[in-house]
């Protein structure tokens, strides 16, 4: 059995360093994650591709809510995959439906056109589309590299049926990537009930800012915090999940031989 690949969620460059000591394979780099992921700046970018050796692929997405965007929000869009693009982005996340939940071809068509050669990611809007078997074929036809979705389920865990059907259906034209509350005490079930060789993660700690510790005027924090924090990704969280993937691996090997 090859090398199940490794991607971690990342929202800073210190989000990106750790990620990749851990021994994350790639890195998706976006900011907002309470919203489910918008785009992250681009001095993110920059300096993350200065300092790292494994790609980062960047999300596209203007706002949160729903994937059926203005003309305003899609401007925008272009905009942002041309300048992360240019900066170096190993790849763009995103997606782009109408307002019925199917997927927006002739949207996706200009974003590819823009991405060029670099990978392309259909994100987890791949959720909320009927009829994704079909959905699958237009991703396909389009030219994604790759689809990133939790089985239309809240978790991966809980769409693992769908997500084999969406490998077998792929038959290697489209790589699927399971990702939605993917954890160490569920990965291997997800791993071997779907045939997928990548999943896709958050591996976040809160860390303490304690700058605003002494006002009553508050910032962002996460909730329930007894002290003004901020999720970072965990270095050792990665570590261990790039343990039991590679013990998946050798304990298939081992079976096999």
């Amino acid at each position: 059995m090859t090398r199940i690949l490794l991607e971690i969620i990342a929202l800073t460059v210190e989000d990106c360093l750790a990620a990749e000591s851990g021994g994350a394979d790639r890195i998706e780099l976006c900011a907002a994650i309470a919203t489910g992921g918008l785009t992250p700046s681009l001095g993110a970018l920059i300096e993350a591709k200065k300092r790292m050796r494994i790609p980062i692929m960047a999300m596209v997405r203007p706002r949160a809510g729903g994937f059926c965007y203005s003309e305003d929000d899609f401007a925008v869009m272009r905009r942002d995959a041309a300048l992360l693009v240019e900066h170096g982005a190993d790849g763009i996340v995103f997606g782009v439906l109408h307002s019925d939940g199917t997927i927006d071809v002739k949207r996706c068509e200009k974003m590819l056109e823009i991405v060029g050669s670099r990978q392309t990611v259909f994100h987890r809007s791949f959720d909320v589309t009927p009829r994704p078997l079909e959905a699958l074929e237009q991703l396909i036809e389009l030219g994604f590299k790759r689809v990133l979705t939790s089985g239309q389920e809240k978790t991966a865990a809980q769409g693992r049926e769908l997500l084999r059907q969406l490998v077998d259906r792929a038959a290697g034209r489209i790589e699927v990537m399971p990702g939605g509350g993917v954890r160490p005490h569920n990965v291997g079930g997800i791993v071997e009930a779907t045939g997928c060789r990548q999943v896709h993660l958050t591996a976040l700690s809160a860390r303490c800012d304690s700058s605003t510790s002494n006002s009553p005027i508050t910032f962002g924090s996460l909730p329930g915090a007894p002290t003004p924090s901020y999720e970072c990704v965990d270095r050792e969280a990665v570590r261990r999940m790039r343990e039991m993937l590679d013990g998946l691996v050798e304990s298939a090997s081992a079976e096999n031989e």
